[in-house]
């Protein structure tokens, strides 16, 4: 008989080589699975901001919906605001008894709120002397020197400024009987129109002028 244990070695040397390049091959696979390395795709999601992270997502910035922007917010609120100035409408003038002294004629001119609202004024009044067809008598009476505050009225409170001027009799100014005195609050452009029985005023010449003080609380000193 021939030799058989030669074909049998040779098998049995395959066999163990299947069986090696097959161990290598496993492990080969494992060694990819547990590297560092990251499996396409994988890096780029997780370097991409998830929701609800701390980077900014559109909308994050953008106002409210209904909301105004800042601007427009801040004209309503400049339309909303009342007009608190108290106008020729809601007042009344009067003038009061003259107050001599020193050779000068002061009388108190003095606003009363009509209405029903607080009001407020702040300044000088403006006057002037007329005759009865309406034409002023004398130049604009000038502003005395004063601090001018705000004086705020509610309903039937009054105001007053001090108009001034020297005496006719002594200071030989030209002199002319006004009708009426208009009287006009600060801010305002339509006038009170107030009867005027305390005489001659002065109207030309170099001792003509007249003076209004700014207004106070009350009716006069």
């Amino acid at each position: 008989m021939g030799d058989t244990s030669q074909p049998l070695r040779r098998a049995a040397l395959l066999a163990s080589g299947v069986a090696l390049l097959g161990l290598l091959t496993a492990c080969g696979s494992e060694s990819a699975s547990s590297s560092g390395t990251p499996e396409p795709g994988k890096a780029a999601r997780s370097s991409s901001a998830e929701p609800g992270g701390g980077s900014a997502t559109p909308g994050d910035t953008a106002p409210a919906v209904g909301s105004a922007p800042s601007d427009t917010a801040g004209s309503a609120s400049a339309s909303a605001r009342t007009d608190g100035r108290c106008h020729t409408s809601e007042l009344r003038a009067s003038v009061g008894r003259v107050d001599p002294g020193a050779g000068q004629r002061n009388f108190p001119v003095v606003l009363t709120n009509t209405s029903e609202r607080t009001c407020s004024l702040y300044g000088y009044p403006g006057a002037a002397f007329v005759d009865a067809s309406g034409k002023q008598l004398g130049p604009d009476p000038e502003r005395a020197p004063g601090s001018p505050r705000t004086v705020t009225l509610t309903p039937g409170e009054s105001a007053w400024s001090g108009l001034s001027f020297s005496s006719p009799q002594i200071s030989g100014a030209r002199t002319a009987a006004p009708a009426v005195l208009l009287v006009t609050p600060p801010d305002e452009r339509e006038p009170l129109k107030v009867k005027w029985t305390a005489g001659e005023v002065p109207v030309g010449g170099n001792e003509s002028s007249v003076s209004v003080t700014a207004l106070s609380p009350g009716t006069g000193p």
